[in-house]
């Protein structure tokens, strides 16, 4: 068949000769309005001819004989303006034809200034006193906040305008600079507008500097206007304003390279890169606030996601105290510990190879020991070891139990017991982790460099990691908040479902009162067994967990799971027409919401493919309660 299907067929019928296809030239006519389109004069005179050429009835001002006039006028604009974009008209004499996808900062007129004068810089302060908002953007040393040094500061509060301050690398000297503006940024009634605020906020924590008024954050607008999507400038740049910035790497090289500092570009560079980067941000907010209204936005960005930014500024300032001491001591338990299991893993396996090597693992333990026969291999062709196939052999299998112990000694002692002491900052022995409001779409935070909420805490050697976190002196204590089963709640809350809610109002266990209703034993009669079964129903209800997935998690045969999840409906039926009701709704809409109104759009929710489609019903029915529980916390 497969050959059969690669044979080419000579005996197909044409309609067409080889003198249909000969080329004649160009369909002029044709050509001719594609070159006006694109506005290719030049190129339409020398490829067609000059009696088209001339048909050309009206030609705007270039771009670049404008930017010669706004030589001569840059004093009188100066803080003022109001620059119309123009797109350049005379083409580059090139070769071939390359199409431009996007405006850039070549194409469009713009006025940026930079302003490297005491009296500049009185001037434009006395101009950014009387603007409703105005968007600013710092430049610094490093993408740290906590150590970065500012090297200069960019405004924009009028289109295609923008004015770049420079700060010098003297630090007595900066401070001076920057507390010039000390007035204006903490201006409560000025609203602050850019693009990932917390970052130049806690920048200028580093000069003393609260920022302060309402504040408008274009990566926040567009993480609840398309959370799914990717928030960073550039992109944003692209897709709304069809317009493709200086790119950063075109300044100090790509970070996968010896990466520069923002210190020793150009002056005139840098400014033009600074300057384009708040004009550019300004031109955002303008078209995100409308979006924001339409959706029924405005409440959740205005007064949760934007006032959050401060909070989170001042957590991530402040940092937390290591203790390394403790740390160093464990690091090094630890290390015995691992040596200890490694010598466990060879004698069983009956040969020492590298733990940490899939393929060598995947041939000790499928191919020497043969543990299962029916093993699962990967598309490279090795045999698949991750967590999920181990903890499945863990059962029948000591070895397999021993490796993922391996692996969790090995990753504790990586990750966090080694790993944390090198993320202490120099300047005050503390570590700042980065909390991050638009990457998870839920509407959660997430924690990075270090990441705080994946330490472990069930094991004990977790809590050991946990016991290293500590106050900062003797009058300070650590305060350990959460709330009750919060998911829980709102699901019983939205399903307005009167047993689970009598059991919460009651203060009664609600994974044993589900327990008691599934198994339909009494209270008194319930099993730590019937309790651990119900609790994983209870959240994987949360998250359309299947029968299939629910044996896998209590390692039940299917029947029983299916027979659970059939049990817990028929007592809890009102949480069942509240699920059916999500994922058709759903349907409807492409989209859910959460208690404040935050969507999380579904674009596979009607999809052929059961597979996506089942993907996306499980989001409609978790989204709404993980994500109204994160607006809540």
């Amino acid at each position: 068949m497969s050959k059969e299907l690669a044979t080419i067929h000579c005996d197909v019928p044409l309609t067409f000769t080889d003198e249909d296809l000969h080329y004649d030239g160009p369909d002029k006519e044709k050509l001719s309005a594609l070159f006006d389109e694109l506005e290719f004069r030049n190129m339409k005179k020398r490829i067609i001819g000059e009696e088209y050429a001339e048909e050309t009835t009206s030609v705007p001002k270039t771009a670049s004989t404008k930017a010669s006039k706004k030589t001569d006028q840059s004093q009188m604009s100066l803080f003022g303006g109001g620059a119309e974009a123009v797109t350049i008209e005379e083409e580059e004499e090139i070769e071939g034809l390359v199409p431009r996808n996007y405006d850039t900062i070549n194409t469009v007129l713009h006025d940026y200034h930079t302003i490297d004068t005491p009296a500049l810089r009185k001037s434009l302060i006395q101009h950014l006193k009387k603007q409703p908002e105005f968007c600013f953007d710092t430049e610094t040393t490093s993408l740290e906040a906590i150590q970065a040094e500012l090297v200069g500061i960019a405004f924009s509060y009028y289109k295609n305008e923008a004015y770049y301050v420079p700060v010098p690398a003297d630090r007595a000297e900066a401070q001076k600079l920057v507390d010039e503006f000390k007035e204006v940024l903490e201006d409560a009634s000025i609203i602050k507008i850019g693009q990932n605020l917390k970052y130049d906020i806690l920048v200028l924590k580093n000069y003393n500097i609260e920022v302060k008024g309402k504040i408008f954050d274009t990566m926040l607008a567009h993480y609840l206007i398309e959370p799914d999507k990717r928030h960073g400038m550039d992109v944003l740049a692209e897709n709304y304003l069809n317009y493709s910035p200086v790119s950063i790497e075109g300044l100090i090289g790509k970070k996968s390279g010896n990466q520069g500092s923002m210190r020793d570009v150009a002056i005139e560079k840098i400014s033009e890169y600074a300057a384009e980067d708040a004009d550019v941000t300004c031109k955002l907010k303008t078209i995100f606030a409308p979006i924001l209204k339409q959706n029924g936005l405005e409440k959740l960005f205005e007064e949760v996601e934007n006032p959050l930014i401060e909070v989170l500024a001042d957590m991530e300032h402040a940092g937390v105290k290591i203790d390394t001491e403790a740390l160093k001591e464990f690091s090094g338990l630890l290390a015995t510990e691992i040596v200890s299991a490694e010598k466990k893993i060879y004698e069983q396996a009956g040969v020492h190879f590298n733990i940490a090597s899939p393929k060598q693992l995947g041939d000790v333990l499928f191919e020497k020991l043969k543990l299962d026969p029916k093993a699962k291999k990967t598309k490279t062709g090795q045999y698949a070891t991750g967590e999920e196939i181990l903890s499945k052999l863990a059962y029948e299998h000591k070895i397999a139990n021993d490796i993922l112990e391996f692996r969790e000694l090995q990753k504790l002692k990586s990750t966090y017991v080694d790993a944390l002491p090198t993320l202490i900052s120099k300047i005050d022995q503390r570590v700042h982790t980065s909390y991050n409001q638009a990457v998870a779409a839920t509407g959660r935070l997430s924690s990075t460099n270090p990441n705080l909420q994946n330490i472990p805490i069930r094991t004990d050697r977790g809590k050991e990691i946990r016991r290293a976190f500590v106050c900062k002196d003797e009058n300070h204590l650590i305060l350990s908040a959460d709330y009750s089963q919060i998911e829980l709640r709102i699901m019983a809350a939205f399903s307005k479902e009167k047993n689970m809610i009598n059991s919460f109002k009651n203060g009664i266990d609600i994974h044993s009162t589900t327990a008691s209703k599934v198994f339909k034993v009494g209270l008194d009669d319930v099993t730590s067994d019937m309790r651990r079964k119900a609790k994983m129903v209870n959240f994987g209800i949360i998250y359309g967990i299947s029968a299939f997935g629910l044996a896998q998690r209590l390692d039940i045969p299917r029947k029983e799971s299916a027979e659970i999840i059939e049990a817990y409906f028929d007592q809890f039926p009102a949480i069942k027409t509240y699920m059916d009701q999500v994922v058709n709704d759903a349907r409807e809409t492409g989209y859910v919401e959460t208690v404040l109104g935050r969507r999380r759009y579904l674009l596979d929710i009607n999809s052929g493919n059961a597979t996506l489609r089942g993907y996306a019903e499980r989001n409609a029915i978790n989204a709404p309660i993980q994500g109204s529980a994160a607006d809540m916390i």
